[in-house]
């Protein structure tokens, strides 16, 4: 099987490239090499077999499908960016370049597409008011943050909810830039499905860690700040009090999440979204405490900061993975992070 990867130079697609190559697929890997992702000494170790071109080139793009079977769509943009300046790049690169490839596909009759997602379409997760049940909250207002009130409050009440898991049929309330330009990435990809008879699998990435991250930038995970941080010796500085739960998933288990879904393209028609993620949460505070342990460096500081257009929890239900995928995370957060300790990193 021929196989296309988009980002395949970048944090995940490497090791979604790696898994493939090891077993025996033949692979086209394409990477624009963006400087959001990839800085001087990182753009020099990229592996010569990389064609290095903008999926926003439409000639490009036609040619690099040629006998290809699948289509493994990593490239984007990803992160909260520097500010909204970032605007226009997060969304010629995220959604016109997903327009361009799936013209091309269509055009070229490969009807077989992987896309990498992300946890963040859901805006908050799913909650529970003790009083009305299952409610979305309202986006968390600037006030009550600089106050100190982290948590989701019910829209109807204004009580304290419950988080719990979010499945993949739960409304998509995109909270960021980033997050909106994937929405329409999904958007996009179920209409070409639904008009080219095409077989779709979203993955709705977590929060995603391991070797290869790039290092501290507007557009890295949490875990590379933290990492950073203590390997200058700083501790974490962890934003509002720590308490926020994620779902953090190793990028091993994540590449592997990727050789299923390539699987499940040559079973069905449409669209099908998954959350890809480990199935064990824990809260940001817990994270940068056990990555600091694993380091031996100074323990985190709650700031009570934070951030416009992040969200209190999002944990994601794997459910659906397991049981239409096979999809099971294999790597604990304690082994994960003694890994990512020692891991090397983009520069």
């Amino acid at each position: 099987m021929r196989i296309l990867i988009t980002g395949g130079a970048g944090f995940i697609g490497r090791h979604v490239v790696d898994k493939l190559r090891d077993a025996g697929q033949d692979t086209v890997v394409l990477d624009l090499l963006h400087p959001a992702a990839h800085r001087r000494s990182a753009i020099d170790d990229v592996d010569g077999s990389v064609v290095r071109t903008d999926v926003r080139d439409a000639a490009a793009v036609a040619t690099a499908l040629a006998r290809v079977d699948v289509v493994v769509h990593q490239a984007a943009m990803v992160g909260m960016g520097a500010d909204l300046a970032d605007l226009p790049e997060y969304v010629g690169c995220n959604d016109l370049g997903t327009a361009v490839l799936l013209a091309a596909m269509a055009r070229a009759g490969v009807a077989r597409l992987v896309l990498a997602s992300s946890m963040v379409v859901y805006g908050e997760g799913a909650y529970t008011c003790p009083q009305h049940g299952s409610a979305r909250p309202a986006t968390r207002a600037a006030a009550a943050l600089a106050a100190g009130r982290f948590e989701a409050c019910c829209p109807h009440c204004a009580a304290a909810m419950y988080p719990g898991e979010v499945d993949e049929d739960a409304p998509l309330q995109p909270r960021s830039v980033y997050a909106a330009t994937k929405v329409a990435q999904e958007h996009l990809a179920s209409a070409w499905a639904a008009a080219c008879g095409g077989s779709v699998v979203a993955l709705r990435y977590h929060n995603v860690y391991g070797p290869g991250m790039p290092r501290d930038t507007p557009y890295s995970g949490v875990a590379a700040i933290f990492r950073s941080a203590l390997e200058a010796g700083r501790p974490p500085r962890v934003f509002e009090d720590g308490a926020q739960r994620r779902d953090f998933v190793h990028v091993a288990d994540v590449a592997e999440a990727n050789l299923l879904a390539i699987a499940a393209t040559g079973s069905g028609e449409g669209f099908r979204p998954y959350n890809i993620a480990s199935g064990t949460p824990t809260t940001v505070g817990t994270m940068a405490a056990t990555l600091a342990d694993a380091m031996h460096g100074p323990a985190p500081v709650v700031t009570g900061e934070y951030r416009a257009g992040d969200v209190r929890h999002v944990v994601g239900s794997t459910l659906r993975a397991r049981r239409d995928l096979g999809y099971v995370a294999r790597t604990e957060l304690s082994d994960g992070m003694r890994d990512f300790a020692v891991a090397p990193l983009r520069s």
